[in-house]
């Protein structure tokens, strides 16, 4: 696999990210139900960060590709691996917080701090349809979180929790920019290779003061976590290659039935009624944001009104 640019094949696209969802969606059931049985938060990550390493660099290995992990830009991965494992505490911490179908949709908000930083650091000029999908998004967000001054009163959502995920979305968003600037010189496997490597060591640090022992159950589901999270990775960077990222992400939105059904079966939570109410509007928001990109994107050589 190398970084040229592989001929488009849509439907294969659409495909891969269709499994990507799941696969992901079932990596965060995973980090919850670890959770649960008492895993620290700092300890998945790491075993889910090393693992992957491992898993990249075989599969480097295999292919005869290690060369193409040689960089001239380790300032930038260093920067994108310190706020990508930021981020991943924010986004495992949500999971483990709010009940998954809400901490999926919270997710979906992603797209919205994307305009808004597109704007406060790149001074791009947003118009009335991307700025109406970020209102639109966050009347989602209320609607699900059903904060205390709407008179909300929601069992289900942690306002902490809903926070927490918030701050994930905005890192996210954050890091697809670090990702887009890293596409223009490197190659996809080095990017992925050089996250894997660099934030390894950096959560062995805390190893010595939140591991200990695990049941054989517990392990299995630390490494099921860990290979859904490198499966995942490896998909997504895959499915980038063969189709247009504003039309097959929004197949992420599938995520949001994965995390509904796992929260029913695994965790027997029922979605509240803020969730059915809001997640049709953050849904709605990113398909608006996706489609006005594309049009966009047609359109550069004769610009129009956004």
């Amino acid at each position: 696999m190398d970084g040229s640019v592989a001929r488009p094949r849509p439907l294969l696209a659409l495909g891969v990210r269709l499994l990507t969802a799941g696969t992901l969606a079932t990596m965060a059931m995973l980090v919850k139900l670890a959770g649960d049985q008492g895993v620290h938060l700092a300890e998945l990550i790491f075993w889910r960060q090393a693992i992957m390493a491992v898993c990249v660099i075989a599969l480097l290995a295999v292919w005869g590709k290690l060369a193409t992990v040689k960089t001239k830009r380790l300032n930038a991965h260093m920067r994108r691996a310190l706020y990508g494992i930021t981020g991943m505490f924010f986004v495992y911490g949500a999971v483990m917080l709010l009940p998954l179908p809400e901490a999926t949709a919270i997710s979906f908000t992603a797209p919205f701090f994307a305009v808004m930083i597109s704007v406060l650091f790149f001074g791009e000029s947003v118009g009335k349809y991307r700025w109406g999908a970020v209102v639109l998004g966050f009347a989602g967000v209320l609607l699900i979180t059903q904060p205390s001054f709407l008179g909300g009163n929601s069992d289900l959502v942690d306002p902490v929790g809903a926070a927490i995920g918030l701050i994930a979305a905005m890192l996210v968003s954050l890091i697809s920019f670090q990702v887009q600037d890293l596409n223009k010189t490197e190659q996809p496997w080095s990017i992925v290779f050089w996250f894997a490597a660099l934030t390894t060591p950096l959560t062995l640090i805390a190893m010595p003061f939140v591991y200990q022992p695990h049941s054989q159950e517990t392990w299995l589901i630390i490494v099921a976590m860990a290979l859904c999270g490198a499966l995942g990775q490896i998909l997504l960077t895959t499915s980038l290659r063969f189709g247009s990222a504003a039309v097959i992400l929004l197949m992420d939105y599938t995520s949001l039935l994965w995390a509904t059904w796992y929260g029913y079966t695994v965790f027997d939570q029922s979605p509240g009624t803020g969730l059915w109410l809001g997640a049709p509007l953050i849904i709605g928001a990113g398909v608006l944001i996706a489609w006005r990109e594309r049009q966009l994107a047609r359109n550069k050589a004769q610009p129009i009104a956004d």
